[in-house]
């Protein structure tokens, strides 16, 4: 990051793997610069030894606060650490999917959702939590719903 003053203003050149120039004034200077780092380095606090419970208890609240790149990191650490359980698996999974979802990534929500729902075809599936099917289902009904709109209405003459 390079900083320059002139008669003109402040003008503040970002570099963070690609390059950005943005001109700001000198008023606005200084919250940008901890808006930037402090959403791009904001990482999880995830301990060994906590348990699912408090995983998903830390996701929600990161969710809660808008911070999702820290709540899927929670959501991956609880399906990293809880493979050989189906339950905590599909929660981890579906929530990272509705992430996505609300950030607007819609193609890979749709992918993960398409995947997740993919655990419901076993012979178990009745044994699985089956309020994330319904919800799976929403979530993709609402991304169609969207797609359709983006598309022009032909009308017939």
């Amino acid at each position: 990051m390079t900083i320059v003053v002139n008669e003109d203003g402040v003008t503040l050149y970002i570099d963070i793997g690609y390059r950005y120039t943005m001109v700001m004034s000198k008023l606005l200077i200084l919250p940008a610069i901890i808006l930037l780092f402090s959403s791009c380095f904001t990482t999880a606090n995830i301990t060994e030894n906590m348990s699912s419970a408090e995983l998903i208890q830390r996701a929600q609240e990161a969710m809660d606060k808008s911070r999702y790149n820290v709540a899927i990191q929670y959501y991956q650490a609880l399906n990293d650490r809880h493979r050989n359980s189906i339950d905590l698996i599909i929660t981890a999974e579906y929530h990272i999917a509705h992430i996505n979802y609300k950030q607007g990534r819609y193609e890979l929500a749709r992918e993960q959702l398409l995947s997740l729902l993919e655990y419901y075809n076993s012979p178990d599936a009745i044994l699985y939590p089956q309020h994330f099917r319904v919800l799976t289902n929403i979530v993709l009904q609402n991304i169609e719903d969207r797609e359709n709109q983006k598309r022009p209405i032909r009308r017939r003459r």
